[in-house]
């Protein structure tokens, strides 16, 4: 109990050690999430496909591209996802009106 302060920082340093351990683990598997979905979205599998929209759409793993979410979505209507075909009128429609909005 001489040296607690030691023990104190050696239990941060092992915390520390196991959240960065974390973390990295965390972003690699959600890399191969994506990688996934790209290929299974290439492949015709509509929910994929949705899914890979709404990510381009959000930025989520993924740089933020609205043509490549309304490439996608459209994409995922043509399959018959109905929650694609609503996503992919409201850019349509932000179009015609000329609305400033972002996807």
């Amino acid at each position: 109990m001489e040296n607690i302060e030691l023990y104190i920082i050696l239990a941060l340093i092992v915390i520390i050690i196991v959240l960065i351990f974390n973390t990295y683990k965390f972003y690699h598997s959600e890399k191969r999430k994506v990688k996934n979905l790209h290929r299974f979205a290439n492949e015709g599998e509509k929910e994929a496909q949705y899914r890979l929209a709404k990510r381009y759409q959000k930025g989520d793993m993924v740089k933020k591209d609205c043509q490549r979410a309304a490439f996608w979505y459209q994409r995922a209507a043509f399959s018959g996802d109905k929650k694609a075909r609503g996503h992919l009128e409201n850019f349509f429609d932000d179009k015609k009106n000329l609305k400033k909005k972002k996807c």
